[in-house]
């Protein structure tokens, strides 16, 4: 079964790190993609750009519009993912946690969520 783990984290937060910090922060993700691909869990894996350099459609007066931004109410963006395979989900969360937080971990996050293969449609 595939997983995708969803980063989030204070985009504030990541920038007031050091360099050295997030140098640091980088060499854990590596560290663990090593990892995720010497056992054949790893299917892919991205750092995702600033959310300043993002775009959001939406459906405004029945027509699809691009604004700027996610726009979220919360401090929290998306930074980045891994798609994994694992058999359960408790795998899953196993690896999740071995994540490395971006930035202050009191708000940095982990989602971990199923994928819909062809077959579950």
């Amino acid at each position: 079964m595939k997983f995708m783990l969803m980063l989030a984290h204070d985009a504030a937060a990541w920038d007031a790190q050091t360099a050295a910090e997030k140098e640091r922060g980088l060499h854990g993700h590596m560290a663990l993609i090593e990892e995720l691909t010497s056992q054949g869990k790893r299917i892919d894996s991205r750092r995702l750009r600033p959310s300043s350099q993002a775009k959001t459609v939406r459906i405004k007066n029945g027509k699809p519009i691009a604004i700027d931004g996610p726009f979220s109410e919360t401090k929290e963006v998306l930074g980045g993912y891994y798609v994994i395979e694992c058999a359960s989900m408790e795998e899953a969360v196993e690896w999740a946690k071995k994540i490395p937080p971006f930035g202050d971990p009191a708000h940095s996050c982990v989602e971990v969520r199923p994928i819909w293969e062809r077959e579950d449609y």
